[in-house]
């Protein structure tokens, strides 16, 4: 397996965003539509989630970011939300897509996904410079920062449907697609941004169709070696870890 050096991981391009996106969005559909009716009631890592609660929200997610009318809507009424119940705003959007697309058919849902999936990574990679380097409040592992508005569209709006097919493969016992191209692309984008907040040397060894080799910094280096899964569902703080794995990483 070929080692990388972090620091060779190269920032993901507009264009390779909106690729990501689409096939992302396209295996979210795929796996929705291999689900049982029993799998659609299973409860997930997401807390008081089941796997109809993820699917909204990620229905709700693509959708709301699919054109800017769409996109300001939603900002605007999760806004009104946490101002309300004093919670992120995060979280009020989250809830206010399970909630709206509840009452949907898992037919609808997935027929959402397909219509609105292709559209939402042409207009997230289409956003013009201004508005994406806008600033927006976040928190990470219970820190506040500042991202612009350019990551959330072409980093984590995919890390997010990614993650939460991890949650449903877990909760239904279902196969989970990976692949090198795709997988292991966003898995090393999450590696680099790690990298990046410990800022500390390591080896790590990923294993799995989306793992992969890498290295950073010089002198006495962490060794790590983990499924590459697991490793993103420890970072996103699903999962306990400690040392270098106890820094988050925003999904």
């Amino acid at each position: 397996m070929t080692v990388t050096a972090v620091d060779e991981i190269a920032p993901t391009t507009r264009t390779e965003a909106r690729v990501l996106a689409r096939t992302e969005y396209e295996r979210l559909a795929d796996q929705l539509r291999s689900l049982t009716a029993q799998d659609w009631r299973r409860p997930t890592d997401c807390p008081g989630w089941d796997v109809r609660a993820v699917a909204g929200h990620c229905v709700g997610m693509l959708s709301d970011f699919s054109s800017y009318r769409s996109m300001i809507r939603r900002v605007r009424a999760a806004e009104k939300a946490a101002a309300r119940d004093g919670g992120p705003m995060v979280d009020s959007m989250t809830a206010l897509q399970v909630s709206e697309y509840a009452p949907l058919s898992v037919e609808q849902l997935i027929d959402r996904v397909d219509e609105h999936g292709p559209k939402a990574a042409r207009w997230r990679t289409r956003v013009p410079f201004p508005l994406r380097a806008m600033p927006m409040k976040e928190e990470v592992g219970g820190r506040p920062e500042t991202w612009r508005l350019g990551f959330l569209l072409d980093t984590i709006l995919t890390r997010d449907p990614w993650m939460h097919r991890v949650d449903i493969a877990r909760a239904t016992g279902h196969d989970l697609v990976l692949t090198a191209d795709h997988d292991g692309r966003i898995v090393a984008g999450v590696v680099a941004e790690w990298a990046r907040r410990h800022g500390r040397p390591f080896e790590l060894e990923l294993t799995g169709p989306a793992g992969g080799r890498f290295v950073a910094g010089a002198g006495d280096r962490e060794r790590l070696h983990l499924d590459a899964v697991e490793f993103c569902r420890i970072l996103s703080e699903r999962a306990p870890g400690s040392g270098l794995l106890a820094q988050p990483v925003p999904f």
